[in-house]
């Protein structure tokens, strides 16, 4: 029997994991509107930029501009990706309020990501976390290429778990699992989202899926009915590591939308309003993105439109 929760947070990753492998730099216009456009569908937590240096990520170079850029909410979730101390020193500068730094599960895929070896980002976070407590910012971590690593292979579940014991000492506000490849199975997020909510039940878990091998939207599901607070998805599927070879395809937040809505779990957000996003979206990228709702449609409509003609 589903144990899916009847509600779940939809974490919005376009405009920074969706953005930073696109070949093209967005203006920050341009990715303003496209935060504004995910709020006015409902959004309320969205990873807006990362804090990474320009010459390796090119298209997050305006980091603060897009910060200063944020419409003033009090109900949002602005969070911003660092991956070392100058990253979230940046961050606090500009007054961002929360955020969320990568560990990587293998000290190959870490180094190349990162520069540094697992236990050194290990290390950073646990300071950057105790600093940004003492900021008034709140602090969350994930674990990355926690189901594979494209270097070093299968990544066993228990160096996961390990990991997630020693971040967990800074009290992140959530402890996010991310398949940042896309080799995970439905039985594999089944069992380690079992065992960190069997392990730590207080501690919100958060899973973030790609869906390089077309099993994204069924790991999504599997984590939410194993008891996942909050789900990462990007506007249109676009995004990727510009780090790891292959590793295009975030899960769509037009077709996570659709799968929930059909199952009655509530967001929130309008799949109306994400889809017209999504179409504004591939003008301004001037190609069409992955995602398979806005070219298939949203089946009730197309049903109501029939039955309107016959």
């Amino acid at each position: 029997m589903s144990q899916s929760p009847r509600r779940v947070s939809i974490i919005e990753v376009g405009p920074r994991d969706g953005l930073q492998s696109e070949p093209d730099v967005l203006g920050t216009e341009v990715k303003l509107e496209f935060i504004r456009r995910a709020i006015d569908a409902g959004v309320r937590a969205m990873e807006v930029t990362s804090f990474v240096h320009p010459k390796r990520v090119p298209q997050m170079a305006d980091a603060e501009a897009v910060i200063a850029g944020l419409p003033k909410r009090s109900d949002m979730r602005y969070i911003g990706l660092v991956l070392n101390h100058k990253g979230f020193e940046r961050a606090r500068d500009a007054g961002l309020g929360e955020i969320g730094m990568a560990v990587v599960a293998s000290d190959t895929y870490n180094q190349r990501n990162q520069g540094v070896p697992t236990s050194e980002s290990v290390s950073t976070w646990l300071a950057i976390a105790r600093e940004a407590r003492t900021a008034g910012m709140r602090a969350n971590v994930m674990i990355s290429s926690a189901f594979g690593c494209p270097f070093e292979g299968e990544v066993a579940l228990s160096k996961v778990l390990g990991l997630i014991e020693q971040v967990l000492a800074a009290e992140p506000v959530e402890i996010g699992i991310a398949d940042s490849i896309g080799v995970g199975v439905p039985a594999q997020v089944t069992e380690m989202v079992g065992e960190i909510r069997s392990r730590w039940p207080q501690v919100p878990v958060r899973c973030h899926f790609h869906n390089t091998r077309n099993t994204g939207l069924a790991n999504a599901q599997a984590a939410l009915d194993a008891g996942a607070a909050s789900i990462d998805a990007s506007i249109g599927g676009i995004g990727g590591c510009p780090f790891a070879p292959a590793a295009t395809g975030n899960i769509p937040t037009d077709d996570l939308l659709y799968l929930l809505e059909r199952s009655g779990v509530a967001t929130g957000v309008s799949l109306e309003k994400i889809v017209e996003t999504s179409q504004w979206l591939q003008q301004q990228l001037g190609r069409a993105t992955p995602a398979m709702l806005p070219r298939a449609g949203i089946f009730p409509k197309v049903t109501e439109q029939y039955r309107a003609a016959n």
